[in-house]
């Protein structure tokens, strides 16, 4: 087999080799219409005994082939016999091909990753997508819940940039409704206390933390005691941008500590002035007859205080599959905030997105059927929206919970966090687990070096791999090159077919997985996988190491062997250059040394 015959993607090669042969299969048994190969895969077996891979075909295809699955499967599974990949099928249960790969398959897809470089595993023209995340009310510093979902959704546009679409990261500002005026009214507080006036316990529903003394202080400076002759109605909208403008500079601050910047900060304020967007939306819904005057019935689950039985503005959300209609307008005539939330994704429409992710807090689940049905309705059914759910982040020192923080009266600063354990510990461990699980985060934890500690156990692999670099240029290559891009080419004519240990052959096998688990991350909007296949890839190859240290023979430096020592730098730097790629697209800082 011919390396250059296979793409860095050996799942991708061998399902074209499958669909070959189920289409060849269909020509001969004289079948009028050609096989549906749609939902023909070919994945890693559940029990790697079975083989490198397996393929449901024969199951899938069967009925359509009015034979039984077996019988197809003994026929496809003859065809594949003639391939160059195979080295052994069996046909296991009532039709499932499991498949053998030859060693010079994975020999050879390590030769495409270190000519593929940087883009092993990139994918191309995957359309723009709209990522709309962290989004944290401008009302105060952002806590350890929103860096999960700062984390989640900086990542999964990492993610997707590499799998090939046009990303824009997007902030929603919710700089209007109630919350901002109590933002006001909290700074307005300070501003006095900042003149030098007595204000006592902070009042009841205000914002009692210590992070709004700087926004106080900066309006006395800006306007000594003239706010204090205003009237409320003068005052508040002063105060109100000030407060928000502050405190967006915080976040902003914050979510650099992360190295997080988003490409749109969207304000809701904008969708209501100028041509007022939420009433065009309203608009547009009622000419498709999405909007009607109607009563909604009382809430499940007995009686609710502030429900009134009158007849409103609603959304005809249940023909667009959510439970119930929704309203749109308050009894004080003012939008609800579904309004303007139906306004807001109809912006992202109009500005050429059809596909939308929002990533939203965990007490937002109840939220997601009506802006599906939204989206549906004001798009008729052109643009998909894609919630992920950030569950809770449980912080924890020593198996211990940390106690609220003095500054922000009531949690944990983002800042904090990072401040004491770093970047690159928050962001893989805020990953290190799937987006819709509760996450316990141990401060001590992450900062320990063991194998316990999936972040320093991956970025240790990649600092052994230049350590092997290191000791392999000063024993035996002075040739080495140190520079990434020389050392690939220098690796280029290593004789991969000495690979042929178990050990080597597994972790080769575990390197040319890389395409297919992006590939299955991007389609499942699930970044964690990335960051799971790290951690599985960086223990195959600390394992390989340990081995080294019993067995001579499996040392990545045989000084009396220089052509094996190549082949073995070579597999290191497949090592190294995946796992600089997935730490990458995770925002995680892949060392050469620890330190």
């Amino acid at each position: 087999m011919a390396e250059n015959s296979l793409s860095p993607h050996v799942f991708a090669d061998m399902l074209r080799v499958v669909h070959e042969a189920c289409a060849a299969h269909a020509r001969e048994a004289g079948l009028a219409d050609p096989p549906d190969l749609s939902r023909v895969v070919v994945e890693p077996p559940r029990d790697p005994s079975h083989g490198d891979m397996a393929t449901n075909a024969a199951m899938v295809l069967a009925k359509a082939a009015n034979v039984r699955p077996r019988q197809l499967a003994e026929e496809i599974a003859s065809r594949l016999s003639y391939s160059a990949m195979v080295a052994r099928i069996d046909v296991a249960g009532p039709g499932f091909i499991n498949l053998t790969l030859r060693a010079e398959v994975w020999q050879a897809a390590l030769r495409a990753l270190l000519r593929a470089g940087a883009d092993f595993g990139r994918g191309a023209n995957g359309g723009a997508v709209n990522i709309e995340y962290v989004s944290a009310n401008p009302t105060g510093p952002m806590h350890v819940g929103h860096c999960r979902g700062a984390v989640f959704g900086d990542a999964l546009a990492s993610l997707l940039q590499f799998a090939g679409h046009a990303v824009t990261r997007e902030y929603y500002v919710n700089d209007a409704g109630a919350q901002v005026d109590v933002l006001a009214r909290s700074a307005f507080l300070r501003y006095r206390e900042a003149l030098g006036e007595d204000i006592g316990a902070i009042p009841e529903g205000y914002y009692p933390g210590d992070y709004l003394k700087p926004v106080g202080q900066a309006l006395a400076r800006e306007h000594g005691e003239a706010l204090l002759a205003m009237a409320g109605e003068a005052w508040l909208p002063i105060v109100r941008d000030r407060a928000i403008g502050m405190m967006m500079d915080e976040i902003r601050d914050d979510l650099a500590a992360l190295d997080i910047r988003h490409d749109v900060f969207f304000s809701e304020r904008a969708l209501m002035s100028g041509g007022d967007e939420v009433a065009a939306t309203i608009g547009q819904l009622r000419q498709r007859g999405d909007v009607y005057q109607g009563r909604l019935p009382p809430p499940k689950g007995g009686a609710v205080e502030d429900w009134e039985d009158r007849e409103q503005l609603l959304f005809a959300a249940t023909a667009h599959g959510d439970d119930v209609d929704r309203a749109l307008i308050k009894a004080d005539g003012s939008y609800t905030y579904f309004a303007s939330d139906i306004a807001y994704h109809r912006n992202k429409f109009n500005r050429g997105f059809r596909q939308l992710i929002d990533v939203w807090g965990s007490d937002h689940g109840g939220y997601i059927k009506r802006m599906r049905a939204a989206v549906s309705a004001i798009t008729a059914g052109q643009a998909s929206l894609d919630v992920k759910i950030v569950q809770l982040v449980h912080l924890l020192r020593a198996g211990e919970p940390v106690k609220m923080s003095k500054r922000s009266g009531d949690f944990v600063t983002l800042r904090e966090v990072v401040d004491e354990v770093g970047r690159d510990a928050v962001r893989f461990m805020m990953l290190y687990r799937k987006n819709d699980a509760p996450l316990d985060f141990d401060l001590a934890k992450v900062l320990e070096e063991s194998r316990d500690n999936p972040v320093f156990y991956v970025q240790y692999g990649h600092a052994r791999g230049h350590s092997i670099f290191r000791n392999a240029r000063a024993d035996l290559f002075a040739d080495l090159p140190l520079d990434h891009h020389a050392r690939l080419a220098w690796l280029s004519d290593a004789a991969l077919e000495l690979l042929t240990d178990p050990a080597e052959l597994d972790l080769l096998r575990r390197l040319a997985a890389y395409p297919r688990m992006l590939e299955g991350a991007a389609k499942a909007h699930e970044p964690h996988r990335i960051a799971f296949y790290l951690y599985e890839l960086a223990s195959d190859f600390h394992g390989i190491w340990t081995k080294g240290r019993d067995l001579p023979y499996l040392r990545f430096i045989i000084i009396k062997d220089a052509g094996l020592t190549k082949a073995r730098l070579a597999m290191v730097q497949g090592v190294v250059s995946v796992l600089a790629s997935g730490l990458g697209i995770l925002g995680v800082q892949a060392p050469d040394e620890m330190r």
